[in-house]
């Protein structure tokens, strides 16, 4: 009967003659959210079912399975699907025709997750399990026992929840309320679903190399990431790029008692402590000479985006305990648009009852670096390596042999991981762009433009082979623990993430 149901309304999508006319922006996510309230416990069943399945992409096995569910999804909505493979973890492309009409949307979203310690959940990362409000207050809820709706607020914790396989189960059950209802969509729709993207999409170039017939599309919505803490809608038009590299500074070949030669020894941790304040002030601001010189400026457009949007400072501040936020006093949102260098930990010796009294050979912290437009990432590297020269370091790239230590007063050994990605941002200017904010006005006028969100995503590789412009549309909650024990999604995320998806699809290509 399922099967039935879903062909049935597919067959509505196919025939002009039984639709009705179009509809409005309210109207449709009117129909949208009216559909969602009679269902709600269907769609939270297909989520659990989708989030119960493992997704580090480390194991293909778990992947497939994922793969398996998420094709069996699509297929029953009238998608045409196929995995695609460049070596590693899988990805799906689906696509959805519309006939007549002349406008292609690409949606983007990825199934995989970060690995979990299970250990350190409250409840198992794998059993979805829903409860009446965040934790650590929030008790569980049983769901065969809801007759109705359920409270908007409340959470469903697992792996994935808010990052990121909730657009996949939004995605499907709105083109059900829309065929339920008579809406056609007014644009052809591609998916395409990564299941690699935790571990940085490393092959999501050759796969695009390898099908790039798939991939022409008119604007390209990326579905990923947290939205503002106001819980306003918003739409975000770049990501900060990212590159790591770990500093080791060297003492002595072995440890040495500090009674004994304390004030004597070169201290790795004391050398990597004056190196790291050479780099950074205190207020955050880089001090290494040329950081700055190619940062992107913000137009007018991107300053006003910014001072429009409403100012949490005060209220995260008061939620994280934080009494003076580094930046000057800049907004938060104007200091995502500049570049970070953030250390994002040290390796050296111990503390507490596992502290020793010496002075350790060898001391690495791996510093975290943050990159905007127009900085690359290869010139990055050549500023860094040129200050720590100038703060009086030798520089190597293998572990130092004794002769290089004994000839030089301060060593340090760089380990770049990887090559790093630039920062991208796209004009809030462009046809796409004001068309897409027009609409979602039409919905929600009180929307937020965010030039530039602080984290990264992998959209290099598709901006160096798409013509599209690429426009982030974040719909998890701010506070979904993404990445890090009890991640959750906010029932409220995922029912506005319906009608979101209702808009766009039926009004973008009118």
């Amino acid at each position: 009967m399922k099967f039935l149901r879903y062909s049935l309304l597919a067959l509505l999508t196919i025939a002009p003659g039984l639709l009705v006319a179009q509809q409005s922006t309210l109207e449709v996510a009117s129909a949208v959210n009216a559909y969602r309230a009679d269902r709600e416990k269907i769609i939270i069943q297909d989520f659990i079912d989708l989030l119960s399945l493992p997704n580090d992409s480390a194991n293909l096995e778990d992947m497939d399975a994922n793969v398996e569910l998420i094709t069996a999804m699509l297929q029953e909505r009238g998608f045409t699907t196929q995995t695609l493979r460049a070596g590693r973890a899988p990805y799906i492309y689906a696509e959805l025709l519309t006939p007549g009409a002349t406008e292609t949307i690409l949606l983007y979203a990825h199934f995989d997750g970060q690995p979990v310690q299970p250990v350190n959940w409250t409840y198992p990362p794998f059993t979805p399990t829903l409860l009446d409000g965040p934790l650590p207050d929030g008790q569980p809820i049983d769901i065969a026992s809801v007759s109705g709706n359920f409270d908007p607020e409340s959470r469903l914790y697992a792996r994935s929840a808010g990052d990121d396989k909730m657009p996949i189960v939004a995605i499907v059950h709105t083109l059900d309320a829309l065929r339920a209802n008579g809406m056609e969509l007014s644009v052809n729709l591609k998916l395409l679903l990564d299941g690699e993207e935790e571990r940085g999409s490393p092959t999501v170039g050759r796969i695009i190399d390898e099908n790039p017939q798939l991939f022409d599309a008119d604007l390209f919505l990326f579905c990923d990431g947290p939205m503002h803490q106001s819980r306003r809608a918003q739409l975000v038009f770049g990501v900060r790029g990212s590159g790591t590299v770990d500093i080791t500074a060297y003492g002595a070949t072995r440890p040495l008692h500090s009674g004994h030669y304390g004030n004597w020894s070169p201290n790795p941790i004391m050398h990597l402590s004056y190196l790291l304040t050479s780099m950074r002030a205190e207020d955050g601001r880089i001090l290494v000479e040329g950081y700055y010189d190619n940062v992107a400026p913000l137009t007018e457009a991107e300053r006003a985006a910014i001072n429009a949007m409403p100012n949490i400072e005060a209220g995260l501040q008061d939620e994280l305990s934080v009494h003076t936020p580094e930046g000057s006093g800049m907004r938060l949102e104007e200091l995502v648009t500049l570049p970070a260098i953030n250390a994002r930990g040290i390796v050296a010796g111990g503390v507490g009852i596992r502290g020793r009294n010496i002075i350790l050979p060898s001391a690495t912290v791996s510093l975290n670096l943050r990159n905007v437009p127009n900085q690359r990432p290869a010139r990055l590297r050549e500023l860094i390596e040129a200050h720590i020269e100038k703060e009086g370091f030798y520089i190597v790239h293998e572990d130092p042999s004794s002769e290089e230590l004994r000839n030089n007063a301060k060593v340090v050994k760089l380990n770049w991981r990887g090559e790093g990605s630039p920062g991208l941002r796209t004009s809030m200017d462009g046809e796409m762009a004001q068309r897409l904010i027009g609409i979602m006005r039409e919905f929600t006028p009180d929307l937020i433009l965010t030039p530039n969100m602080g984290g990264t995503l992998p959209l290099n590789s598709f901006d160096d082979r798409l013509d599209a412009p690429i426009i982030i549309l974040p719909l998890a909650n701010h506070d979904n623990n993404q990445h890090g024990r009890n991640e959750n999604i906010r029932l409220q995320n995922f029912w506005d993430a319906m009608a979101v998806y209702g808009v766009v699809l039926t009004q973008f290509g009118r």
